[in-house]
């Protein structure tokens, strides 16, 4: 247990930050899934549509260093090229 009022402070920050941090990666991990499913049935259109507003999200949580920005890139990158190569 911390013992100083500095580090019982900060324990309880990083409580606080985790629990935010969890909700954001929560979220980062919804509108992947959302695009996935779009792909799975097969409708190009509401595919794309729906990667537009999940790539807002990716974005929006690497610049909150939630998630690193390449991981976020990857990604985009690799739910663009499952919607492009839809038939």
């Amino acid at each position: 247990m911390a013992n100083s009022k500095q580090a019982r402070k900060r324990a309880r920050q990083s409580t606080e930050s985790n629990a935010h941090n969890a909700a954001l990666r929560s979220r980062l991990r919804t509108a992947i899934k959302s695009v996935r499913k779009a792909i799975a049935a097969g409708d190009k259109k509401a595919a794309a549509t729906t990667l537009q507003s999940a790539t807002s999200v990716i974005d929006s949580i690497a610049d909150k260093k939630v998630v690193h920005k390449n991981t976020a890139a990857r990604n985009k990158s690799r739910l663009a090229a499952a919607i492009k190569s839809m038939a």
